[in-house]
């Protein structure tokens, strides 16, 4: 359960703005989505893979 504590006199739209951030930190809605459908192991690998390449030559970018 997401907490967004309230200060006195806070504006409401700011505590929003708060709830909305914590929740999309939390990646619940992305993990709903990703179980609306079933996805193959082997193409999740290959999903992690590439994106573990794609990382990497971004780190190696930045250490030249």
């Amino acid at each position: 359960m997401i907490i967004v504590p309230m200060k006195e006199g806070e504006n409401i739209d700011r505590a929003l703005k708060k709830l909305k951030r914590k929740f999309e930190k939390t990646g619940i809605l992305k993990e709903l989505r990703e179980r609306q459908k079933f996805t193959k192991p082997s193409v999740i690998r290959r999903e992690q893979k590439i994106k573990a390449k794609y990382i990497q030559r971004l780190k190696d970018e930045a250490d030249a």
